[in-house]
C-alpha cells in the first residue's frame, strides 16, 4: 500500500492542484490523507473543499479549520492569520462549515495515528523541538504519527537507550528516504500551500507500506496566480509576501 500524506492546504489551489498532479503521475497511490488546515490564509477555501471531497480524500481538521466554523476563537491567531480566518469565515457556505465542522480532531490509519498539531493537543500544540516531540510520544499508541502544523518538513525518531529511549530530530530532503522499521516516529509532511522552510514549493510525502519508507516530495506551483488572486481578494500582504519566500 502507498499512501500520499498532505498537511496545511491552507486555501491555496493552485499548489493543492499541482500536488494532486504529482500523485497522479507517480501512480499507484492507494489514499490521500490530509492533515487539516484545508483552509486559512489562501483565496480559495471553497475550492480546496469541494476537491478534498471530489477526490475522496481522508482528512482530519486544523486550527483554522475550526477557526473558520467559529469553533476555535480568534484569540488563539495572530492579527494576520485572524484577519484571514475572519475572510475565510464569510466566504464559506453553510455545507462548506458543515464538512469542515464534522472533521474529527484525531484519526487513526494502521500503524498512523493522524493529528493536526501534537497526539497531545491535536489543534493547537506545535511540534517544533525534539523535546517536545519526546514529551508527545506518550500520547498516541500506534507505531507512527503525523502531523502537520509548523508547516516545516521533520521526523523526529525514538530509539532505545540505556535508561530511557532518546528522541532525535531528522531532516526531510527529497532525495533521501526516511526507514521506519523498528522505530516510533513523528512525521510532518510539510506544507502543501504555504511552506515556511525556505522552499517556496509545495511539500508533502509518500509512505510505501512495503519497504516501510517515507520519501518528501517537494512540487513547484503557479506562486503569482495565487499572490494574485490573495490581492484581488484584499487578504494581508505579508501574507502574498511570503510565499515566494517560503516562511
Amino acid at each position: 500500500m502507498r499512501y500520499a500524506i498532505l498537511a496545511d492546504i491552507h486555501a491555496n489551489l493552485a499548489a493543492f492542484t499541482a500536488v494532486l498532479k504529482d500523485i497522479e503521475e507517480i501512480g499507484d497511490i492507494d489514499e490521500i490523507w490530509c492533515l487539516g488546515d484545508i483552509v486559512g490564509y489562501g483565496p480559495e477555501p471553497t475550492a480546496c473543499i469541494k476537491l478534498i471531497q471530489e477526490r475522496n480524500i481522508v482528512a482530519i481538521c486544523g486550527n483554522h479549520d475550526l477557526g473558520a466554523t467559529g469553533k476555535l476563537g480568534m484569540d488563539f491567531f495572530n492579527p494576520m492569520a485572524a484577519v484571514a480566518c475572519r475572510w475565510t469565515a464569510e466566504k464559506l457556505n453553510p455545507v462548506d462549515i458543515r464538512y469542515l465542522a464534522d472533521l474529527p480532531k484525531t484519526l487513526k490509519k494502521g500503524d498512523f495515528t493522524l493529528v493536526h498539531g501534537s497526539p497531545r493537543d491535536p489543534s493547537e500544540e506545535y511540534i517544533m523541538t525534539a523535546s517536545i516531540a519526546e514529551r508527545n510520544f506518550e500520547y498516541f499508541d500506534t507505531q507512527y504519527c503525523l502531523v502537520g502544523h509548523t508547516h516545516i518538513p521533520i521526523a523526529y525518531k525514538q530509539e532505545a537507550a540505556a535508561n530511557a529511549p532518546v528522541v532525535t530530530a531528522v531532516n526531510l530532503v527529497p532525495e533521501i528516504g526516511l526507514v521506519m522499521i523498528e522505530h516510533r516516529i513523528i512525521i510532518n509532511p510539510g506544507a502543501v500551500g504555504q511552506p515556511r522552510d525556505g522552499d517556496p514549493r509545495a511539500s508533502y510525502g509518500i509512505y510505501d507500506s512495503e519497504g516501510q519508507i517515507f520519501r518528501l516530495r517537494r512540487v513547484e506551483y503557479n506562486i503569482r496566480a495565487t499572490q494574485d488572486k490573495m490581492v484581488a481578494v484584499g487578504l494581508p500582504i505579508q501574507l502574498v509576501v511570503r510565499l515566494e519566500e517560503g516562511k
